[in-house]
């Protein structure tokens, strides 16, 4: 399959409103260093509910035969995906939120009490409208900053007004960071609860560690308080004993799924699927892939030895797995009924995140930081495909 633009991007937008929705082994050492505190100009309008994306004229045929089309390119280290209507909202690491509407793209201003620290890993990293963005214009967004001389992480309340997002409050702060395995991941739960994902930040003693952020799975409500049906009295810990969970899912029935990167070294992969529980301990470091210790809760998959470094998730109508791979260069799909793990589709390079709308899969990749083998000369680009059945 061609990574070349085939025709030109063109946008048809219709339908009905649409509310938003890994050590080296896996994700590769980057060396870049960039603290920043981004004041992009622009003057994109203050996002409002519209129609619901499509694609475009002329799809491009991918190898598998599936019509796609590029819906923006030329983004930099993108990290998540929300679609509002017909915008998409990306985050890229270095420390941008671009909304990308009507073919164009543009980076809005982002004013923050404490700069974005983008090193390795880390930088602005999740992303996530409040469910009551319509009337609020809040948002969440989960980034890694420097105090102290160390890396850590974030979790802050956001609000657009007009073309410029400014910080309103810290719901979270001195969540562990590095370099590597800084998690970021933000979802809004069946119950309401803002969750997200953290990595063991390198030190993978405090997976185990119920007294440190590092290695978990946080639950939260929407405003920062710790809800009273934690698992952990007075603890903001819903699961613990993880290495690096980048994706975060729940099925109709409200089963709740993380994907997570395994270990680096030898042997390494091992990356998993598990079905999270509140207050279950997920192994890391004591065991990982077919490994069983009593009181520790095992992977309901994992990859054996091969790393795909699974990223963000979402779930389909059947409730199969929808998964974005990076090392593994494609998207996977997992159904949990048969444990099947499949690939639905390939040759973009390292898949970031992914969304599903009704029949169209929509993907970022996030080949510009030059891991995996592929130049930093790459581009990232915003696609979208039909969803294979």
């Amino acid at each position: 399959m061609s990574r070349t633009k085939k025709g030109a991007f063109a946008w048809m937008l219709s339908l009905a409103i649409l509310a938003g929705c890994s050590g080296p082994a896996n994700e590769e050492r980057d060396s870049s260093s960039h603290p920043s505190a981004v004041t992009t100009e622009t003057t994109e309008p203050t996002l409002a509910p519209t129609e619901k994306p499509s694609a475009a004229e002329e799809p491009v045929e991918s190898g598998e035969g599936e019509p796609y089309v590029v819906l923006a390119e030329k983004l930099r280290i993108p990290w998540s995906i929300t679609i509002y209507g017909s915008e998409f909202i990306v985050t890229e690491r270095e420390g941008h939120i671009v909304v990308i509407a009507d073919g164009q793209q543009k980076r809005q201003n982002v004013r923050l009490e404490k700069a974005v620290l983008h090193r390795g890993e880390g930088g602005m990293l999740g992303f996530l409208l409040a469910p009551d963005f319509d009337q609020s214009q809040l948002a969440y967004v989960y980034h890694t900053y420097e105090e102290g001389g160390k890396a850590l992480n974030r979790i802050v309340q956001l609000k657009q007004e007009g073309a410029e997002w400014s910080e309103q409050k810290a719901l979270l702060e001195g969540i562990p960071g590095s370099g590597n395995h800084n998690g970021g991941r933000l979802a809004i739960g069946p119950d309401g609860m803002l969750y997200a994902t953290t990595g063991d930040a390198e030190n993978r003693s405090e997976a185990q560690n119920r007294d440190s952020l590092a290695g978990k799975i946080l639950r939260m409500t929407p405003d920062g308080d710790i809800p009273t049906d934690n698992p952990f009295p007075n603890s903001y810990v819903y699961s613990y004993g993880h290495r690096n969970p980048q994706g975060l899912a729940w099925t109709k029935d409200g089963s709740m799924y993380s994907t997570e990167h395994g270990p680096s070294g030898n042997p390494g992969g091992h990356d998993e699927i598990n079905v999270i529980q509140p207050g279950a301990n997920y192994g890391w470091p004591t065991v990982y892939g077919d490994d069983k210790k009593e009181g520790l809760t095992p992977p309901v998959y994992h990859t054996g030895n091969p790393a795909i470094a699974p990223s963000g998730t979402v779930i389909d109508d059947e409730g199969r797995l929808v998964i974005a791979t990076l090392r593994g260069e494609a998207i996977y799909r997992y159904t949990p009924s048969t444990g099947e793990m499949a690939v639905i589709h390939k040759d973009e390079g390292r898949i970031r995140d992914v969304k599903l709308v009704g029949d169209k899969l929509y993907f970022i990749t996030n080949n510009t930081d030059g891991r995996g083998g592929i130049s930093s000369e790459a581009e990232d680009r915003l696609v979208v495909m039909d969803y294979p059945s």
